[in-house]
Parts: C-alpha cells; sequence; structure tokens
C-alpha cells in the first residue's frame, strides 16, 4: 500500500500533561498514552520527523494544593521536573508501539535522560527517532507553550501542532454555545486582536516573528493528526 504524501517534513507537537489524564483526575492514563503514540506512530511511517514538547500539569496537579504560597521559581522547577516524568512515559510508550525516542532535558539529569543539545535533537529527528523535549525551557516563568515555540524555532520544524481537546479554535465556546464557529484559518495578528488565548503571549510573539504556523487541533479525535500532517481542513491553522 503506497501512504500519502505528507504536507509537512519536520513538525513539533505540543502535548499537555492534561491530554494524558484521559478521564482520571490527575496522572497518567496508560490507555490514553498508548493511543496517542499510535497516532504519532502513524505519521512517523509516513516519513514525517516528529518532536514532541510536553506538559506536566497532570502530574503537579497532584500536589498543586500543597504548592499554593510556595515561591514561583521554587513551583516552576517542580513543574519541569513533571515534565521530565511525563516524557519518560512517553518515551516509554513510544518504544513498546516500536518507535525509537530519545528524551531531551533543558535541566541537566543525566543520570535519567540526556540533556538538550541541538545538533544532537536534529541528528536524532534526521534518523527518524521521535524527540521528547523535557524540562520546558529550563527556566522558570516560561511556560511549555513558549519552550514548543523555542525547541519548533531552534529545530527548523514547518509547523507547531498545539493538541488540545477541541478541534480547532471557535468564536465561543463551544460547549456552550452551540451557535460557535470554529475559525478554519487565522492570522497572527487577528487571533492576537480577538484575545483567543491559543497560547500565552511569549510563545505568540516568537511564532509570529519566526513566521512559525501553528494549528490547533484535537489530539482525542481519532486520525486528527495524520489529517493536520496531510495538509487537510482539520484543527485552526495560526499563521504569519
Amino acid at each position: 500500500m503506497t501512504l500519502a504524501t505528507p504536507a509537512y517534513k519536520r513538525i513539533l507537537l505540543k502535548l499537555s500533561g492534561e491530554a494524558l489524564m484521559g478521564d482520571d483526575a490527575f496522572g497518567i492514563n496508560r490507555a490514553t498514552i498508548d493511543r496517542m503514540v499510535s497516532e504519532v506512530a502513524e505519521v512517523t511511517a509516513m516519513g514525517v520527523e516528529v518532536a514532541v514538547v510536553i506538559g506536566g500539569g497532570n502530574i503537579f496537579r497532584g500536589v498543586a494544593g500543597g504548592s499554593a504560597g510556595m515561591d514561583r521559581a521554587t513551583a516552576d522547577y517542580m513543574g519541569m521536573l513533571a515534565t521530565v516524568m511525563n516524557a519518560l512515559a512517553l518515551a516509554d510508550a513510544m518504544e513498546r508501539q516500536g518507535l525509537t525516542a530519545r528524551v531531551m532535558s533543558a535541566i541537566s539529569i543525566e543520570q535519567v535522560v540526556e540533556p538538550y543539545v541541538r545538533p544532537k535533537a536534529l541528528q536524532y529527528l534526521e534518523e527518524g527517532k521521535v524527540v521528547v523535549f523535557a524540562a520546558g525551557t529550563g527556566n522558570p516563568f516560561f511556560t511549555t507553550d513558549t519552550a514548543a515555540a523555542l525547541r519548533g524555532a531552534e529545530i527548523g520544524a514547518e509547523l507547531v501542532l498545539k493538541a488540545t481537546k477541541v478541534d480547532g479554535v471557535y468564536s465561543a465556546d463551544p460547549h456552550k454555545d452551540p451557535t460557535a464557529t470554529r475559525y478554519t484559518q487565522l492570522s497572527f495578528d487577528e487571533a492576537m486582536v480577538r484575545n483567543l488565548g491559543i497560547m500565552d503571549a511569549t510563545a505568540f510573539a516568537l511564532c509570529r516573528d519566526q513566521k512559525l504556523p501553528v494549528k490547533v487541533f484535537s489530539i482525542i479525535k481519532p486520525g486528527a493528526l495524520k489529517r493536520v500532517v496531510l495538509g487537510e481542513d482539520e484543527g485552526t491553522l495560526v499563521y504569519a
């Protein structure tokens, strides 16, 4: 069987930690992570080079109550460690499905994962390995959205995919307003004027300045990732 030709050669997939929870209150839902990995495996089989930036909200949520009143920088470093835990779980699930994954951390934990080195990350991608970027940017006060924009620009990704539970950007909350319509595409300036809250301001500005398009799509919708890389009408494209 001949595989369809993808529209993108190299992508950066931004996964929130919450996406790994499934219906659980926090932590990692094994069935959910396995299903997501199967979607990634499908596009790597088409020859697409995939890098992933993952959040840690699903794990940090379990200790969030105890972090109330904590120094912000300390809390952010705790969140970075949570992303490393998620990255290890994701890489393990990938290996079990036949993918070769490499976790690279922005903070040094060399006994556990290798440090982020850009040339090495590029080499892994060219070899067909999935690279999972952990620990955000390695700095407090920056979100994993910003890490996705930064790593996407560094590795020369053609598209940043922001995986959510909603199949795109809507004019209003589709769960509350049945008349809400999905935007097929938006410019960065339009999204900012309409205050749509797609990514945090730092990440959004970086993507706009680097002319790095962002696609917002549903990671829980079967086959959505494949349709995105094929260039089909899936989700919402935000462009410069």
